[in-house]
């Protein structure tokens, strides 16, 4: 979505375990050296540890795609097992043939392991076997893991083991009933958390793999994400992927602290302060405990028992000057007005304000609003997106906004003008800067739409159909261009060409696919009689 906008050919902070993102930190290149030696030489169990999110699965990854050739790896992945079950994957993994009356059998199984073994040893080869969340193995399983490395000859293990796990693994493998488990464990390595010049360098090459040519974050943002994220990798994945979520549904090109901060509240579901903002908030309550005391010693009536001098004749008949007019009440900000009206605020409330700009009718608990939508000949479109696409598409919508409690609040952008949006909430009309309506709304919005065609669908070279005949008219005459015979239904390569120039003047990405976001806007573009908008544009045909 947001990967154009910022010149990426991909997301940078998805929280896939993918090897081309794995940032070698100086404990994370020693990990992987670790893992690496471990399986070169012959030993017994190789240990990894870190918390949740430290990269312990990106480093595995990483690790397999750098095996020597003559390595043969069983990776477990999932090791809430039994004893027998264990067996059973490791024999999967390894492509071992398991009869039907061998399975089940822990015996039988351990004795087919160990043929397999013996051969792959005569053959020159390695077996290593991974296991993943190896916190989550039972006793048992351990003791059998501990009992595969007894299969050995008179100079060489026959299988290297390496255990990779949350720091809860050190706790198992210190039970006095697994001492000889963890007796056998010849290296043992803990990845900890970045360093905050790690996680700005850790930042910075995920968006450089990512295609970035530029600094994205500014360099309170790159702070803040370390701060919030206490430099977890996967945490930082999270917070950053939404700050450029919320930075492109404001059109802004960089991220800065604040945009950090909100995307934080929304992952944490709690408002997240400036770290200054906190400390204002300490010394402001003990300032404000000083002023109250201040307040109460003044209110206190005085002891002076002298009295006042009397006023004058002319004093006392003299008229009071005429007190200045109020000031005009400010308009409460937008996350007050959210706050003050909950019921206004419903997908309920906001769908009956949206079908009667179109002339419908919604009756909330009869059905959902997109089934009523097409009862009435509209169709629901539910995207994520910018400003400038509402105004492209230039149709109210349904806006999903995220409060100061981080609660979801439904409302209505009726217009878009001159800096302004307005808004419905519940039954009251509001108009507040588009600035702080990007503080509450992070792209996801729902238009309605009356398609031309009963079924909406993509438009691609060699299709037809009344849709065709409509995209073809449209933009002949958005072009001044003759308009075709009315049978010309098919989309081909005339049309196409038609659709790349439309995409290109409206800044869509052009690949002469005329898909939703496409014919939304060229339906705005046309202007249908009786179809509300959020702006006149003065861009309908012939305007």
């Amino acid at each position: 979505m947001y990967t154009s906008f910022f010149g990426l050919t991909e997301k940078p902070f998805a929280i896939t375990p993918d090897p081309r993102y794995l940032y070698l930190s100086e404990r994370h290149a020693e990990a992987l050296a670790h893992l690496a030696y471990g399986i070169a030489e012959a030993g017994g169990f190789i240990q990894l540890t870190g918390e949740v999110g430290t990269g312990k699965t990106t480093v595995l990854r990483s690790l397999l795609q750098q095996l020597p050739p003559h390595c043969d790896v069983a990776l477990i992945l999932n090791p809430r097992v039994t004893p027998a079950e264990f067996l059973q994957c490791i024999c999967d993994e390894l492509h071992v043939q398991v009869p039907s009356a061998a399975a089940g059998s822990v015996k039988s199984l351990v004795d087919l392991l160990t043929h397999f073994l013996l051969d792959a040893h005569g053959r020159s080869r390695r077996v290593v076997l991974m296991v993943d969340e190896a916190q989550n193995l039972s006793a048992d399983v351990l003791e059998q893991v501990r009992l595969l490395t007894n299969l050995e000859t008179a100079t060489q293990k026959l299988l290297q083991i390496l255990l990779i796990g949350q720091p809860e693994l050190r706790a198992v493998l210190a039970k006095p009933e697994l001492r000889q488990l963890a007796q056998r464990v010849t290296g043992r390595y803990h990845l900890e958390a970045l360093r905050r010049t790690q996680t700005i360098a850790y930042i910075r090459h995920r968006l450089r793999v990512a295609g970035a040519t530029r600094d994205v974050f500014s360099s309170a943002a790159l702070g803040e994400l370390h701060r919030l994220s206490r430099g977890v990798p996967r945490i930082i994945n999270v917070i950053a992927d939404r700050a450029l979520l919320g930075a492109y549904t404001r059109e802004e090109h960089r991220v800065t602290g604040g945009l950090v901060r909100r995307a934080a509240s929304e992952v944490y579901g709690r408002p997240v302060l400036a770290p200054w903002l906190r400390w204002a908030a300490i010394t402001g309550a003990a300032a404000g405990a000083a002023l109250l005391a201040v307040a109460i010693w003044r209110a206190m009536p005085a002891k002076d028992s002298t009295p006042a001098a009397p006023q004058s004749a002319a004093a006392q008949i003299a008229p009071a000057a005429a007190p200045p007019p109020p000031a005009p009440a400010p308009r409460p900000e937008l996350g007050a007005l959210l706050a003050l009206d909950a019921a206004g605020t419903t997908m309920d409330s906001a769908f009956g304000s949206l079908f009667r700009m179109w002339g419908g009718e919604y009756q909330p608990g009869n059905g959902l609003g997109c089934v009523q939508a097409a009862n009435q000949g509209l169709t629901c479109v539910w995207q994520r997106g910018s400003l400038a696409q509402l105004k492209l598409i230039n149709r109210p919508a349904i806006l999903s906004l995220v409060d100061d409690v981080n609660s979801s609040r439904q409302v209505v952008l009726s217009g878009l003008e001159r800096g302004q949006a307005r808004l419905l909430i519940g039954a009251s009309e509001v108009e507040v800067p588009i600035a702080e309506l990007a503080d509450y709304w992070f792209g996801e919005f729902l238009v309605l739409w009356r398609p031309q065609a009963s079924e909406l669908r993509p438009l691609r070279a060699g299709m037809r159909g009344e849709d065709v005949r409509w995209l073809r008219h449209g933009l002949e005459q958005l072009g001044g261009l003759p308009v075709s015979d009315p049978s010309h239904d098919v989309f081909d390569a005339e049309l196409e060409r038609l659709v790349e120039d439309f995409q290109r003047s409206r800044r869509l990405s052009v690949d002469g696919i005329a898909g939703v976001q496409t014919q939304l806007v060229l339906d705005a573009a046309l202007g249908a009689p009786g179809t509300p908008r959020l702006a006149d544009t003065g861009t309908r045909a012939g305007a």
